[in-house]
């Protein structure tokens, strides 16, 4: 859960504490205090889109930073993530966010004491929190939304499956739109086949090999420069192995480390440490004697050849020419050979090679209506389950007589996707299945089944959203849910239902409510107040928590607005009551 929440310098808040519990966490204050930025401030500390506008210009940055404890296998999960990026847990397992955000835009993160990439605490965030506000309600009528809120209730099994067809479906259009290229641009494709023909043709008569132009410039060299080079080694030889043409009495450099060595050790008896120079020269008379032998090889491979010399200066030519065209050295031209075959296989129109294409395109097609037909089949029997259970959760929450239905119809043919048939029917066929999901609301007994963006009201469509969410809740999901004033537009008996929904939600989530409703707030663990000040210049709200008498005055302002009112109090003190007795198991 999250443990802490601090904000600095964002919007009305300019430096505030929020303590928050497991269970429900309710945050009430007059309109205008900033209990939106508290939900803006979660936004930001879970990686969502800053907004330079709401930072105060003083002190110029708006910091949010939080403290979270999970456990199980979401722990698990981000903790790995976290150790992964390079950032670490605290020594009790718990996790420290923060994210910053300037006047002037820019923005930083910080991970479990590292600097991170704002898109790493959208990771943690998916996995940790899930915020549900009014634009989830506008979000909730779209086709898509409905389609994918099915999806996630099917389970694992039907995610297995889904993404199956998502790979599938894929390949299929990749093989179907290359086929089509090919058929289309077939004349641009041949004239650029020509092209890399002419050029391979060219590089495969001179047939470069790797790292040859360095190797012929070196030989080139030595074969330019052979007699220098020859009385180089050739006097190099003489000093340390004397030779034919060295004088008699000029000793050689092996013959003197000789003398050196046997002189020394006659006297070695005498003092060792001669002994150990004596054994220093015996290791330097070896290496000069594996140089001797060395230039003596050196000077028989040498050889002024001016055919050989002809032929390299032959070879380099070639080569040069190859690199004025394709590249700037032989390995680059090498290269280039590799990507032309490879680009003339993509540019092949060949007849055998559009009928093994036709073939696969088939095949994938097949398999594609195959995956289709399956995921449609498993969310029509998950259709009946979500309606079932979101109906139940209704009437719950005082819609007793309402009943939600869920839709799953076949895409009509003919539209932006591809056509295939699924089901022994022809349909429009997308990445996610050839379906259209429908969320459905029968207000009443006798009323017609209308589409939710048509058949309900806000406070209709409120209860709806929240009965799926409790429905979610039930097979998982992230452990802390945010709710951001979504019972709008409800009262009275609904919106205690409302309360008792989200503390029901509680028992097994963290859960944090933006409400206006007294009815909501009573429910509560703990209850937060957004407090607004403007005693000086610059308004600024800070939040505290309120218990007993002081918990009693704030839901008597929230009932009529008179926080001293006896009445409003007894009014007040009776709500918690009647809340304390249905939180208990």
């Amino acid at each position: 859960m999250l443990e802490e929440l601090r904000i600095t310098g964002l919007g009305v808040i300019e430096d505030t504490t929020l303590p928050l519990t497991g269970g429900m966490n309710v945050i009430t204050g007059e309109t205008g205090a900033g209990k939106t930025m508290v939900v803006t401030g979660l936004g930001l500390l879970f990686g969502g889109r800053a907004d330079a506008g709401r930072v105060r210009a003083q002190p110029g940055r708006a910091v949010v930073e939080g403290r979270l404890r999970l456990d199980g296998r979401v722990a698990a999960a981000v903790h790995a993530r976290i150790i992964d990026a390079g950032g670490e847990p605290d020594e009790d397992g718990s996790v420290l966010l923060s994210r910053t955000v300037t006047v002037e835009g820019r923005s930083r993160a910080h991970l479990g004491g590292r600097s991170m990439p704002v898109s790493m605490l959208g990771e943690v965030g998916e996995q940790v929190v899930a915020v549900h506000g009014q634009s989830d309600q506008l979000r909730l009528l779209r086709p898509a939304e409905q389609r994918a809120a099915l999806d996630r209730f099917a389970g694992p099994e039907h995610e297995k499956l889904l993404d199956a067809l998502r790979e599938a479906y894929t390949r299929w259009r990749g093989v179907v739109d290359d086929l089509a290229d090919r058929r289309r641009n077939a004349r641009e494709r041949n004239q650029e086949a020509d092209l890399l023909r002419l050029g391979l043709d060219e590089i495969t008569r001179v047939d470069p090999q790797p790292g040859e132009d360095d190797e012929l410039k070196a030989e080139a060299q030595r074969l330019e420069h052979a007699e220098g080079l020859r009385t180089a080694a050739q006097v190099a030889h003489q000093c340390v192995a004397g030779g034919v043409e060295a004088a008699d009495e000029t000793p050689d450099a092996t013959v003197l480390l000789g003398t050196a060595r046997r002189t020394l050790e006659a006297q070695a008896g005498t003092d060792p440490a001669l002994g150990e120079l004596a054994g220093r020269l015996e290791e330097a008379a070896t290496l000069v004697a594996d140089v001797s032998a060395e230039l003596s090889a050196y000077l028989a491979a040498l050889d002024a050849d001016p055919a050989r010399l002809q032929a390299i200066y032959e070879r380099r030519a070639a080569l040069r020419a190859l690199t004025r065209k394709y590249a700037d050295d032989v390995d680059g031209v090498i290269a280039w050979a590799e990507r032309a075959r490879t680009r003339l296989s993509d540019l092949d129109t060949s007849d055998e090679l559009l009928d093994e294409l036709e073939r696969e395109s088939s095949r994938l097609a097949g398999e594609v209506a195959d995956l289709a037909g399956r995921v449609s089949t498993s969310r029509q029997e998950a259709a009946t389950r979500f309606a079932e259970q979101v109906t139940v959760e209704l009437a719950g929450l005082a819609m007793p007589h309402a009943r939600i239905e869920v839709a799953v119809l076949p895409r009509p043919a003919g539209r932006a996707e591809p056509s295939l048939r699924v089901n022994g029917a022809e349909v429009g066929v997308g990445p996610d299945g050839g379906d259209e999901v429908e969320l459905r609301l029968l207000a009443h007994p006798g009323a017609p089944s209308l589409p939710l963006q048509r058949g309900a009201s806000g406070g209709e469509l409120s209860r709806v959203m929240l009965a799926i969410e409790v429905v979610f809740a039930g097979s998982g999901g992230p452990p802390t849910l945010v709710f951001d004033e979504v019972d709008a537009g409800v009262g009275g008996q609904a919106a205690v239902e409302i309360g008792r929904r989200l503390a029901r939600l509680a028992r097994s989530h963290q859960v944090l409510v933006v409400t206006h409703l007294p009815q909501v707030a009573a429910f509560a663990d703990r209850h937060l107040v957004v407090a607004k000040d403007t005693g000086g210049a610059v308004t600024t709200s800070g939040v505290r928590v309120v218990e007993d008498t002081e918990r009693a005055r704030e839901l008597a302002r929230m009932l009529a607005g008179l926080p001293d009112s006896d009445l409003g109090i007894a009014h007040a003190e009776e709500l918690l009551a009647v809340a304390a007795r249905e939180r208990r198991p």
